[in-house]
């Protein structure tokens, strides 16, 4: 089975794969320290733990070996500052994507970059058709990555229980299609 990189370079930061065990203690932490910026858009920030991390990061290394989800630690110079994930859609060659950061490190172009590193490995799996990015209709802040990548707002839906809890319970669904495949040769 096609996967992603484990690891994706960007620059000055990079896309790990989470680590398992080894990775409890630091996500925890980076948790803990962005709760109060993220639980207006996550809900499940309330209920954040030291055993919700722990089962998370199991979940991760389970959904990362049958195909289902690739999730990443964002981290810089060896510090975790955020979150990328790529996830099955509904239908079978369709993904979602998902991002947060450290209040820290928001406003610098973080959140585009490591989601356009992601994107450009998840279009390098063949079974990859589109890919969807989902916010609640009042996170512009969330907003602004797909726009910026080139995505168009595809639909607006109920939001799925439990909704944002600063959100309207209406989600913008984003949607990139795999960019086209050059021909060469003869024919083409």
């Amino acid at each position: 089975m096609e996967r992603p990189n484990q690891t994706i370079e960007c620059g000055d930061f990079v896309l790990r794969r989470w680590r398992g065990e080894s990775d409890v203690a630091p996500a925890f932490k980076l948790i803990e320290e962005s709760a109060d910026h993220l639980s207006p858009w996550m809900p499940w920030v309330a209920g954040h733990s030291e055993n919700n991390t722990r089962d998370f990061l199991a979940k991760s290394d389970a959904q990362w070996t049958a195909g289902d989800a690739y999730n990443y630690a964002i981290a810089r110079d060896g510090t975790l500052i955020g979150m990328c994930q790529a996830y099955r859609a509904a239908e079978p060659r369709g993904w979602r994507m998902g991002y947060w950061l450290h209040p820290a490190a928001t406003g610098r172009g973080i959140a585009t970059r490591a989601t356009a590193a992601l994107m450009s490995e998840m279009f390098a799996l063949r079974d990859v058709e589109y890919l969807e990015i989902t916010h609640d209709l009042v996170n512009t802040a969330s907003a602004a990555v797909p726009r910026r990548l080139g995505f168009t707002e595809v639909r607006r839906e109920q939001a799925p229980p439990p909704a944002a809890p600063s959100g309207t319970g209406i989600d913008v669904v984003w949607r990139l299609d795999r960019p086209a495949r050059r021909r060469y040769g003869p024919g083409a």
